[in-house]
């Protein structure tokens, strides 16, 4: 069973209850339905998924029945996210409630559910506005996220957005530097990394797609001394995250914290 089907996920099973949970606007993870089971109404529930540009996962039945705990499922169950997604607007107004320069994470369609709660509880740490994820290809704010984030996801405002590379060119149209972690790039602490800032992590496979590194303004590196070459995504990005905030907090502490 995946981490997204985990005891404690947020169920909702049933033909009706899924129709009007995606009617109503509510965040949906994915919608699950069960092999066979894509005819009448349950075609018509996953097209409106496919045009909410919900994930759509046929599983076996049996599983189905697992996840739904007994409860008359029909087919079909969908799994909601933990808590309502911010806007990109949200985490800006963020930043400015704060008199703060925007420091924004981005993540490149991170899949693995304790890799993005690690970086939410992180983020939330070291004091980062929001945090940025993909509809597609990546996981979304499930109970496994929740869970490894300590609670950190009830204070961070995370925006999921169709298309990263169209928001880095909007992150930059309202003042941020676009910040990449990946090989190749200058060491990470040889740069000014002060003001409206967006750091953007990989995927765990892949890194940087190559359209997201092509929107990057400057590429973070890493120093690697020993024989393996990458961190795991979590790591790198709380190393790079925190190298923003010691140097915001360095400014503040020669402006006398202003």
């Amino acid at each position: 069973m995946s981490e997204a089907f985990e005891k404690g996920s947020d169920i909702i099973a049933g033909r009706n209850p899924v129709t009007e949970a995606l009617r109503s606007g509510r965040a949906i993870e994915s919608v699950l339905i069960a092999k066979g089971e894509l005819n009448g109404s349950v075609r018509v529930i996953a097209a409106k998924a496919k045009s909410l540009k919900i994930p759509i996962k046929e599983v076996d039945k049996r599983k189905l029945d697992a996840l739904c705990g007994g409860a008359v499922h029909q087919g079909v169950a969908a799994i909601a996210a933990i808590k309502e997604y911010s806007t990109v607007d949200d985490i800006f107004a963020l930043a400015e409630s704060r008199n703060e320069p925007p420091f924004i994470v981005v993540l490149d369609e991170i899949e693995d559910a304790h890799n993005l709660g690690a970086i939410i509880r992180t983020a939330e740490c070291a004091g980062a506005h929001g945090i940025i994820i993909p509809k597609r290809r990546a996981v979304g704010l499930n109970y496994t996220v929740g869970k490894t984030s300590a609670g950190a996801y009830e204070y961070m405002p995370i925006a999921r957005v169709t298309n990263i590379p169209t928001v880095l060119d909007e992150l930059k149209e309202r003042g941020c530097w676009i910040y990449g972690a990946d090989m190749d790039g200058t060491v990470y602490a040889e740069n000014d990394l002060r003001g409206a800032a967006a750091l953007v992590i990989g995927s765990e496979g892949n890194g940087l797609g190559r359209l997201v590194r092509e929107k990057c303004d400057v590429i973070l590196s890493l120093p690697m001394c020993g024989k393996i070459n990458s961190l795991n995504a979590s790591v790198a990005a709380g190393i790079l995250m925190y190298e923003f905030t010691r140097q915001r907090l360095h400014i503040k502490s020669i402006n006398g914290g202003q």
